[in-house]
């Protein structure tokens, strides 16, 4: 149940903040409009996309575990989206692949699972004092515990920008509160799920209605273990009717669900896994 009310404060004339209250606590309200975004709007340069933490390997040295986590560097600010469950795997992931914790802007949590979110103290023992964006229907002791680890809860409701080119979806609405990640690219749009638990295709679909353009390629967990074969046909088959071009399946979409992906995308498959790095154009 999404509960808080909006507060309107102004700063002088030309500003306005955008505040959330929830049950008496006032939050920072994410709310910078989607704006600009059309056929031939993206990204002018290189985006780079590290993975930190996931169920696979990728390279050596570096250790793979249940969960997800990946940095997105290349854009006016630096993101980190997720944290995995293990603070001291995270940590060691993190140092070992040279990740600077210092140039990160913003921390984005998919959804209020411990396999996002267990790496968070580990992170704050790096970098603290920066928003951490979440759905608004995030529990309050959660927002609580965020505050007290040293970051500063900046909610999400609806579709909004984060930084130029790079958006949240916004909350989904289902039982658990999550949002993804979304990158314009000439391309088209690149969307970045966390658990996808709302379900990918539909998570999809209201992405390219919400932002009005084409989805080019997806990748992180589906959620989708327990899929039969004919199921996943269908989800291919639909995600493809989307318009997807390229697709990254990992964390929990299940063994036997990434095979099938694998096989149907072909060349244009994403090899996932720990310490491998996307770069898009």
């Amino acid at each position: 149940m999404k509960t808080g009310t909006r507060i309107l404060l102004f700063s002088g004339l030309l500003s306005v903040i955008f505040l959330f209250q929830v049950h008496g606590q006032v939050y920072r309200l994410l709310e910078d409009p989607v704006t600009g975004i059309m056929a031939s709007s993206g990204i002018e340069k290189p985006v780079t996309i590290k993975v930190i933490y996931d169920n696979y390997l990728k390279v050596d040295g570096l250790k793979e575990d249940w969960g997800f986590s990946i940095m997105i560097e290349g854009l006016d600010k630096e993101v980190l989206f997720d944290t995995g469950t293990n603070p001291e795997i995270f940590a060691s992931n993190f140092k070992k692949m040279g990740l600077d914790a210092s140039a990160i802007d913003y921390l984005v949590i998919s959804h209020e699972h411990g396999d996002h979110t267990g790496g968070i103290p580990a992170f704050t023992s790096m970098k603290k004092n920066i928003p951490v964006i979440i759905p608004h229907s995030f529990s309050d002791k959660f927002k609580e515990r965020m505050t007290v680890l040293g970051l500063e809860p900046m909610l999400v409701d609806k579709p909004a920008e984060i930084c130029k080119n790079l958006f949240t979806s916004g909350e989904f609405d289902f039982q658990i509160a999550e949002q993804s990640l979304v990158l314009d690219t000439k391309n088209g749009l690149v969307v970045m799920t966390g658990c996808s638990h709302p379900g990918i295709v539909k998570m999809l679909n209201k992405i390219k209605s919400d932002f009005n353009k084409n989805i080019y390629m997806v990748f992180g967990g589906f959620h989708l273990m327990q899929k039969s074969e004919k199921e996943m046909g269908e989800i291919i088959q639909e995600m493809k009717a989307l318009g997807v071009v390229r697709c990254g399946a990992t964390h929990c979409t299940g063994d036997k669900q990434i095979s099938m992906f694998r096989e149907e995308f072909g060349y244009n498959y994403v090899e996932m896994g720990v310490g491998n790095t996307l770069v898009i154009n």
